[in-house]
């Protein structure tokens, strides 16, 4: 009877009208999120709730500071609402975005707004000491803008590797003690956490604020040492069953082609990524070909980057040309598999191969001609991204601000 007492005395229970409002209220901060200033009538409508109660919500919200008024909106006759909004200092989110030897790390409000500078992280998925750097560099954007560490909602990282963003593995990962990545940074940081892979987050950002946020079926293509795709099908991101879908640079293109670093031979990214046109380059100079960057790098094929490629191409090198011309090929190839497999609205280019545009874009279309059966490839558009290099961030901060609003109980 006593335990029972105490159960009575101790266990406060919420009824179904409380969460209904902590519901409504959610819902109503998400979509200031994602619509920007709005109005309580706005809100009423889209919600399907009276107005008197919408705006008592909305007070609740007001007095707690979760969110606030900016100005007066429009009328088409009386008295003109108040519009309401997320306030620019209240969410905050750490966004990490992983490349081959490093890692950029930033803090992005609400609005998806850096309120950071970029800065890099010497760190790799490999490195040790990863979670303590990239904690390190949080609390060091943290101190120097002065922003309260309650008001940072969550950490997104997106990385190479096979990713299980369920669970937040990477079991790409060497050291298996270290492949729970998310667990790690989740001790580390004290705050939500969402983990996955590198090129799904592009595909996120690009989706969401870039070249293919028109369409409900898209196909991003990260284009550098790998060529990382995601995919999407009726608006919605396909994962997979364990987060792998999009494994683009490891179909088996050429019969006993070149060793691929995933211990395969031929895979497309031995044929069609920024690999592909340093190794042809070394080539060339052990043929002594003649190009411009034999002058410029005094034979030294080490210096080279890809982009170095793309400018001598711009200037009229022929050799430079032409390895683009094949990796583009080799690409097209590819792409019709998946434009014959998914039948996507739109297939969209980033990183760095894709800013060399026509001396790419020329090849693969020819190839999308060959591959292709022309009622299905002549509906697909072909586009190369102009959204910069903080896609992935973006893309990562939006997945992980929609979780944020999922779970933050505005009581």
């Amino acid at each position: 009877m006593a335990a029972r007492v105490e159960s009575e005395i101790y266990v406060k229970k919420i009824s179904s009208a409380e969460l209904n409002k902590i519901r409504q209220k959610k819902k109503m901060a998400s979509i200031m999120r994602t619509d920007g200033f709005i109005s309580a009538p706005a809100l009423s409508d889209k919600l399907k709730i009276s107005l008197p109660t919408c705006i008592l919500l909305l007070n609740d919200l007001l007095s707690d500071g979760y969110i606030k008024k900016f100005g007066i909106g429009e009328s088409s006759g009386g008295r003109k609402p108040s519009l309401y909004g997320l306030p620019e200092d209240r969410y905050y989110v750490i966004a990490c975005d992983f490349s081959r030897f490093s890692a950029n790390i930033a803090i992005l409000n609400a609005y998806h707004k850096f309120v950071t500078p970029v800065i890099e992280v010497n760190t790799h998925i490999d490195d040790p000491l990863m979670v303590d750097k990239l904690y390190e560099s949080a609390q060091q954007l943290i101190i120097q803008h002065n922003i309260s560490t309650t008001n940072i909602f969550g950490i997104g990282v997106d990385m190479p590797g096979l990713i299980n963003s369920i669970t937040g593995t990477n079991y790409t990962i060497k050291d298996k003690r270290r492949q729970q990545i998310g667990r790690d940074l989740k001790v580390k940081f004290n705050k939500l956490v969402y983990v996955d892979n590198d090129a799904r987050m592009h595909a996120y950002g690009e989706f969401h604020f870039g070249a293919a946020k028109d369409y409900r079926d898209a196909i991003i293509i990260h284009w550098s040492w790998g060529l990382g795709l995601g995919i999407f099908i009726n608006g919605e991101l396909c994962s997979g069953k364990n987060g792998f879908a999009g494994e683009f640079s490891h179909i088996p293109i050429v019969e006993n082609g070149e060793l691929c670093i995933c211990g395969k031979r031929g895979c497309l990214e031995t044929i069609a990524s920024s690999n592909t046109i340093i190794r042809r380059v070394k080539e060339g100079f052990a043929k002594n070909e003649i190009t411009s960057l034999i002058t410029r790098f005094e034979g030294d094929a080490e210096q080279i980057t890809p982009e170095d490629v793309i400018n001598a191409a711009r200037q009229g090198d022929e050799f430079c040309i032409t390895i683009l011309h094949e990796i583009g090929s080799a690409l097209g190839k590819g792409l019709s598999y998946i434009i014959q497999l998914l039948n996507p609205e739109v297939i969209v280019l980033s990183g760095p191969i894709s800013k060399a545009k026509q001396y790419i874009l020329s090849p693969i279309q020819q190839s999308l001609n060959r591959f292709c059966l022309e009622k299905i490839s002549e509906s697909t558009l072909l586009v190369i991204s102009d959204l910069g290099d903080q896609t992935a961030m973006l893309g990562t901060s939006e997945l992980i601000f929609q979780k944020v609003f999922q779970e933050i109980e505005f009581t």
